[in-house]
């Protein structure tokens, strides 16, 4: 199973220009979760921070009792190896082939034989769909594949935490629906911790368990995608219905008094509280529509079991949209012992979904950060 990413208090600047400041948040080991945000919010620059290529001012970000942001060179490296990245073009040498691209992590951090190597190559691209294009240069395919060949180098090294920047960029909307099943299904064979930054709206609805936005420099909110998916924020609102009434303007600042009369005229037209489609197919409004399933064949996503697990713990953190919303995806059996308080409360864990036993340990503190209504920073 993946390992834990525990961020607390996160602040990231270059020079006088702040990215963003205290962001904490707790990626749940094995599951997948989902990062939003206006461009320009340092969605990245959260990724790089994760893997250390970024050093952030404050905060700890810790993984398998090892904090990156204080650790030696040395550990740094080793804790790397945790990681695989799937970057936003796939960042592959166009020199080489696509056998030698997914091999060259292997070849550079093992000791591996050649003919281990070409097992553990070619499994990587099975499980990806690329059997039978090992000697295709990234020139000679389309973006699709070389996504994919970038996700087998991630692969190869058997990480535990995989981060995706932004891996539908580029690609039509039926590559991206091809990319989020191969996703799910990876999870299913690997169970390893995933995080995705993208914009895509039904990637953000359908694939993830967790839901996070970043704005105006801070964690907006971060917890089970149902919490983002029926919260009110108007941050969130607008984000996930792709329209142009509310905080996010085109430079991410917005005067009050325009959200204002936009959030009065959106009302008038009747809001955004239905069930109808939104950007891209999506359910738009406060829908909270099923999550993608492993493809027939694929064992079951373990992760499944320890996210109904732990949101049937929490369920009196939430408001009762939200609740009821978990309420509906829970299993008869955790919803009976829900109902019959079998479940000791998760004291103060707030924002951080996955260890109610070490929040309640630690006396908990809140990490879901929800921006004020009205303007400012927040």
């Amino acid at each position: 199973m993946g390992v834990a990413v525990e961020v607390s208090g996160l602040t990231k600047s270059f020079g006088s220009q702040n990215i963003w400041s205290d962001v904490t948040l707790t990626l749940p080991p094995g599951e997948i979760s989902v990062l939003l945000g206006p461009s320009g919010t340092g969605k990245s620059v959260f990724l790089k921070s994760l893997v250390g290529l970024l050093k952030p001012e404050k905060g700890s970000i810790i993984i398998s009792d090892t904090d990156i942001v204080t650790c030696s060179e040395h550990k740094l490296y080793d804790v790397r190896r945790l990681f695989g990245v799937l970057f936003q073009d796939g960042a592959l040498f166009g020199s080489m082939n696509l056998y030698d691209n997914i091999a060259f992590p292997l070849r550079e951090h093992t000791k591996k034989s050649e003919n281990d190597i070409r097992n553990i190559v070619l499994e990587k691209m099975e499980m990806v769909g690329l059997q039978g294009a090992e000697g295709k240069l990234p020139g000679e395919i389309s973006g699709g594949m070389r996504k994919r060949a970038g996700l087998a180098r991630a692969l190869v090294l058997d990480p535990e935490v995989i981060l995706f920047d932004e891996p539908d960029s580029g690609l039509d909307p039926v590559r991206v629906a091809y990319l989020n099943q191969l996703i799910v299904d990876l999870n299913a064979q690997i169970d390893a911790t995933f995080l995705i930054v993208t914009h895509d709206i039904g990637t953000a609805r359908t694939v993830p368990d967790n839901l996070g936005l970043l704005f105006r420099r801070h964690l907006a909110m971060f917890g089970p995608r149902e919490q983002l998916l029926t919260s009110q924020e108007p941050v969130v609102r607008q984000f996930l219905n792709g329209r142009r009434e509310g905080p996010i303007g085109m430079s991410e600042e917005k005067d009050v008094a325009q959200v204002e009369a936009e959030m009065a005229a959106l009302e008038a037209r009747g809001g955004d509280a239905h069930n109808g489609v939104g950007p891209k197919g999506a359910s738009g409004g406060d829908a909270v529509p099923p999550q993608l399933e492993p493809s027939p064949g694929l064992p079951e996503r373990k992760a499944v079991r320890r996210r109904q697990e732990r949101v049937a713990r929490m369920l009196h953190e939430f408001d009762p949209d939200t609740a009821e919303a978990i309420r509906a995806s829970l299993p008869e059996d955790l919803l009976a012992q829900a109902d019959a308080g079998a479940f000791t409360p998760t004291r103060g864990s707030g924002g951080r979904h996955w260890a109610p036993e070490a929040d309640a340990a630690a006396g908990g503190s809140t990490a879901t950060a929800v921006l004020p209504r009205s303007g400012g920073e927040g």
